[in-house]
């Protein structure tokens, strides 16, 4: 039992105290307590008194360890300050209420070593359920979690060694979507700004990147691909690079919000403006987004209903089985960074 009152010398008080001073034994406190079991009512308003005394509480993993449930949800995210993950746990606790469940939000940073503490400490609290982004290491965590009954659904990432129901936005579509957009409006050289290739959602976007590309019969520029970590000082580093390519791009595609940031941070900084000098979509609608000027095109995510979603699936008394991982749809919303492209006329003497 996790001890959440106080005794007299400060030590926290045990069920077992609180029958000692109320004069019963430990069986007779449980029973008032759950309100299962005949007790007379001198009996329990005798338990209940020293419950006041010692304000001692029932720890909802005590209640746990008897009934193989704690009505509490796990949720790992990948960095709690994204804007992303801010609206999608929001989703989460929303959808969490409605169902009487509480929400454990962890933030693994991407860190495998991270991710498998936080995982251990969620299974040691009885969660019914885990809600993740996995980082692809820590299967055995997740298969010692099956196990233990805990319900698991994971967002965004694919883990191939270990088959859980899995949520998605439409990646590949939405990255085709923007960079037919780009490419219609004449640019060729479109500089790519992605994540890890070892993430499903880099390796998906790059995937509709190159798709578009082909379908429109244009070359992707190998130099213009650059692949980065999602930490703010590496984005900047890689946009930095990205821009000032050979060849130099007319446009550029970041696929999630940390790195379209990075990229109008070095852009202006680098004394263009977007999109006089360079067009610019981003993976991702954040608030900044529709306030910078000009305000910035993007592929949106359904965050927040991601996490609703999410939510009820991993609280279902009847998860469903493993299969092809839900696919929600994403939103195209054109703004103002983009403008056609049309390249220059070579001078006299060139091409």
């Amino acid at each position: 039992m996790v001890e959440t009152g106080r005794t007299g010398g400060g030590r926290a008080s045990t069920m077992k105290d609180v029958a000692e001073a109320a004069g019963v034994g430990v069986g007779t406190v449980s029973r008032v307590l759950s309100g299962k079991g005949q007790v007379s009512t001198a009996t329990r308003e005798r338990v209940l008194a020293a419950v006041r005394a010692m304000d001692f509480r029932p720890s909802a993993l005590g209640r746990g360890l008897k009934l193989q449930r704690t009505n509490n949800i796990g949720l790992i995210v990948a960095d709690i300050a994204n804007n992303f993950y801010g609206e999608f746990a929001e989703g989460v606790l929303s959808a969490a209420k409605a169902l009487g469940k509480h929400v454990i939000v962890c933030a693994s940073g991407e860190d495998p070593a991270t991710e498998r503490e936080y995982a251990e400490v969620l299974l040691q609290q009885r969660v019914d359920g885990v809600i993740a982004f996995p980082t692809g290491h820590n299967t055995d965590v997740w298969q010692g979690a099956r196990r233990l009954g805990v319900n698991m659904v994971f967002v965004d990432r694919i883990v191939e060694s270990f088959d859980v129901p899995t949520l998605m936005v439409d990646n590949i579509g939405g990255s085709r979507a923007a960079t037919e957009y780009l490419l219609a409006l004449g640019h060729r050289r479109i500089g790519y700004l992605g994540g890890p290739q070892a993430l499903t959602s880099g390796q998906q976007r790059e995937e509709g990147f190159r798709a578009a590309h082909h379908d429109a019969g244009a070359q992707v520029h190998e130099s213009l691909v650059v692949r980065t970590r999602f930490t703010r000082d590496t984005a900047y580093a890689s946009a930095l690079r990205l821009i000032h390519g050979r060849p130099a791009p007319t446009a550029l595609f970041a696929t999630n919000n940390v790195l379209g940031e990075a990229a109008l941070a070095a852009v202006r900084d680098s004394g263009m403006t977007v999109p006089d000098d360079i067009s610019l979509v981003m993976f991702d609608d954040v608030p900044w987004a529709g306030l910078v000027t000009p305000p910035v095109t993007v592929v949106a995510q359904p965050a927040r209903r991601m996490g609703v979603e999410a939510a009820r699936l991993v609280s279902a008394p009847d998860q469903p089985a493993p299969g092809r991982p839900r696919v929600l749809p994403y939103e195209f919303v054109i703004r103002r960074s983009c403008r056609p492209w049309h390249e220059p006329d070579p001078l006299p003497g060139e091409g």
